[in-house]
């Protein structure tokens, strides 16, 4: 049977070279070489974020919802608060995580899809002087919608907040400049737009951020924001023993990315893709459920009325396509994800349409 192809947001398509990675003879994290291509690494992620040398990066085992825990665990302490700004499940995702860690919240809601209002986020920050941190999502995958990062950024550094972002679908999808963003605490993970496996995520912040930080203050033993930069810093190594056969493919996609195929490459085939996927549904009698503000890797797509969502999704499965269905109320509504992240190209787009074409209209 020929591998399924995954049109869906992580885990994606990677390429051969990266699956090869996994391969690597065994070594011990404490080793010389683990400590080489683990410094290797962490420069490879500052270049991914445009970040200049005012930046740090550490490595997390785990998905991109460690590395956010990691964050905001570690950052508060007593009486500061964050301010989030969310419009869709993984802005609910952080939430979770600062209720679970009692962190005194300015909540900035806003509906699923609903692009935010910058007018209503600056009051808030405004009237709120215990906010320290801002936080949101780059890309809110449920939705496929770009959140305006930069522009909130702006009014951080008017403010005086520090700003934190979600990058976990954007990194490797998206133009994220941390440094003309005022971004000063980035998150994501490898099993995304990178391009590599589940499970390798990383933090990249400012340096005078990251140095002020206490172990006292973080709030968790294993996702300990200090302890991975102290360990960093001082020894070029993970606190705890981290997931090592995943470090070699982490660093093997940022290599493809950054050497062979640049970042502005590989962004460019996404949006190359992304544009044929969506051209592609709506001749088909689809329906987007975004008109503008959309990334570059993921489309939500509503079928026709006459199509079962969960039987349409089998059905394009049975013939080597898999899809998300939409998160919460969307799912009701017949609502699928197609993403393009990975080892997805051009022809692979226009040979999947195809395919939706057939399994749409057949009786």
């Amino acid at each position: 049977m020929s591998a399924t192809k995954l049109f869906s947001p992580g885990p994606v398509m990677v390429k051969d070279n990266v699956r090869r990675s996994l391969l690597h003879y065994d070594i011990c994290h404490r080793s010389g070489e683990f400590e080489e291509m683990f410094v290797d690494t962490q420069k490879k992620i500052l270049k991914l974020f445009n970040a200049d040398d005012s930046y740090y990066s550490v490595i997390v085992s785990g998905s991109g919802t460690a590395a956010n825990e990691t964050v905001l665990s570690s950052v508060f302490r007593e009486g500061e608060g964050v301010m989030l700004i969310r419009n869709g499940m993984f802005g609910e995702r952080l939430l979770e995580i600062i209720h679970k860690y009692n962190i005194p919240l300015v909540d900035c809601p806003f509906d699923w899809a609903e692009y935010p209002d910058l007018k209503i986020i600056e009051q808030k920050i405004a009237e709120n002087p215990r906010i320290k941190v801002v936080a949101m999502v780059f890309h809110e995958t449920c939705t496929g919608m770009i959140n305006p990062v930069g522009e909130v950024g702006a009014l951080c550094r008017k403010y005086g907040k520090l700003l934190s972002v979600d990058c976990v679908s954007a990194a490797g999808g998206q133009n994220i400049d941390v440094v003309s963003n005022h971004i000063d605490i980035a998150t994501s993970v490898g099993g995304k737009c990178v391009g590599a496996f589940p499970g390798s995520a990383y933090v990249c912040a400012r340096k005078d951020l990251l140095e002020g930080l206490t172990a006292d203050q973080c709030r968790n033993v294993y996702l300990s924001l200090y302890k991975h930069y102290q360990s960093a810093v001082t020894t070029h190594q993970t606190p705890n023993t981290p997931n090592v056969n995943l470090f070699w493919p982490l660093n093997q996609a940022l290599t493809n990315i950054l050497e062979d195929e640049t970042l502005e490459g590989r962004i460019s085939r996404y949006e190359r893709c992304a544009s044929i996927i969506r051209e592609g549904v709506v001749k088909l009698g689809c329906r987007l459920l975004l008109d503008e503000h959309m990334s570059s890797t993921v489309t939500s797509v509503f079928l026709p009325e006459h199509v079962e969502v969960h039987q349409f999704l089998k059905d394009m499965e049975d013939r080597g396509y898999t899809f998300y269905i939409g998160k919460g109320d969307y799912a009701k509504q017949g609502m699928i994800q197609i993403a393009n992240m990975g080892e997805i190209y051009e022809q692979d787009c226009r040979n999947m349409l195809e395919v939706f074409g057939l399994v749409l209209n057949q009786d």
